[in-house]
């Protein structure tokens, strides 16, 4: 696990690494020819791109320092930083949107017109196709990774290529004669600029507050841990996300009676369940408890068929007859008394009168003879508890039976 986070983060840190090489050559063009044509949205393109140079910088740093293996001031890892250079990036967008907003607002009051209209077009034009290549490219990266700061970058790079298709448009208009379109057009692009700023701004912060923004993955854990054979219940799920990563914690309800190795081994199946199926998780904690059932299924074996006036027999296979009931709130809730099926075999009849009771997901069997070691096993394997009739009456021997489990 550890070496496929280091080649995610690192193939995340090559990918910021690349885009600030491209924009800083972008930024550069664009000051330049905007500086020699006269174009004030060109040039404010170029700062738009060297924006997108320290955001790209941002990530590359924040990429750069998740690598860092977990010590003792940071245990659960650096992938945070990247979140921070997420919230960066937001930070830079939201500034870029305002300064395009002024420097529309400015190219409305006073427009002007550009020199070598022909060159700064096609720069307007090459950045609007190294813009879109490095937006899919970053937020194809960064969907692979899951990094939301590499792809909050790519979403930046993608309103790159909408600045630049104004800035084309402007360019054009004000060659055309109608300079004033390209400053409305800008102000429109910068209130965008600036939402998605403030969007990604938001669920950054929530990342490094803790807030759980993935309502889907507690539902997903939930259900796998759920419909785990042995799982009676779950609860107190807990999901965070630290950088690209996912760190996650639930509580296992089991049976009360369950041993040790079967918890350990249930509590591994189900956290190896759950990585399987949710490829940014990191690490899940997982907690075992044993279940209060609300409802208690008790046997007992029977010498006769005469409903709550029966007598408990001292034969446990041999028996003729199981009273199986279900107790809540110290009540009876229903009870049924059925022939025990096991009567018809002459060789491990022990074995099957557990098997029966098994498939009648019976608690707690009681019992005031000798079982024979084989049953004894079978029995504790399927966690029935064996107890003796306390009682005079068979319905207070049931009672005294659940109020002494639940203890």
């Amino acid at each position: 696990m550890e070496k496929k986070t280091s080649n995610r983060l690192k193939k995340g840190e090559t990918a910021a690494k690349y885009s600030t090489l491209v924009n800083l050559f972008l930024a550069i063009i664009k000051g330049v020819v905007g500086v020699l044509s006269g174009s004030i949205a060109l040039i404010a393109d170029s700062v738009h791109s060297f924006s997108d140079i320290f955001a790209s910088l941002a990530v590359y740093i924040g990429l750069r320092f998740s690598r860092r293996k977990p010590d003792e001031k940071f245990p659960y890892g650096y992938y945070k930083f990247e979140t921070l250079a997420s919230l960066v990036i937001s930070v830079i967008i939201i500034i870029t949107g305002f300064d395009i907003i002024v420097e529309s607002l400015n190219g409305i009051s006073t427009p002007k017109t550009i020199e070598i209209p022909l060159i700064a077009l096609s720069v307007a034009v090459l950045s609007v196709a190294v813009s879109l290549l490095l937006a899919r490219y970053k937020e194809r990266v960064g969907n692979e990774i899951g990094s939301p700061a590499l792809i909050s970058d790519g979403k930046h790079s993608l309103v790159d290529v909408f600045s630049s298709i104004i800035v084309f448009v402007g360019i054009l208009s004000a060659y055309i004669g109608y300079p004033v379109l390209q400053s409305v057009a800008s102000f429109a692009v910068a209130l965008l600029i600036m939402y998605i700023g403030l969007k990604f701004g938001k669920e950054a912060i929530l990342v490094l507050l803790d807030a759980c923004i993935d309502p889907g993955i507690v539902e997903n854990i939930k259900s796998i841990a759920t419909n785990f054979e042995g799982v009676e219940g779950v609860h107190d799920i807990k999901v965070r996300r630290s950088g690209p990563f996912v760190f996650a914690e639930l509580h296992l309800g089991t049976k009360k009676r369950l041993p040790i190795q079967k918890a350990d081994e249930i509590s591994r199946s189900v956290e190896k369940l759950i990585k399987k199926e949710i490829n940014d998780l990191d690490t899940i904690t997982i907690k075992i408890e044993g279940e209060k059932k609300l409802i208690l299924r008790i046997a007992a074996p029977l010498v006769d068929n005469k409903g709550l006036m029966s007598n408990i027999s001292k034969h446990f296979a041999k028996s003729p007859y199981f009273l199986i009931a279900d107790i809540t709130n110290g009540k009876i809730k229903k009870f049924q008394i059925k022939k025990n099926p096991s009567l018809i075999y002459e060789r491990k009849r022990g074995l099957k009168t557990v098997e029966f009771l098994k498939n009648e997901d019976v608690d707690i069997v009681l019992f005031e003879g000798e079982v024979k070691e084989g049953p004894t096993y079978a029995l504790s394997d399927e966690l029935i508890k064996v107890l003796s009739p306390d009682g005079i009456t068979l319905e207070e021997i049931l009672l005294n039976a659940a109020i002494k489990e639940q203890q």
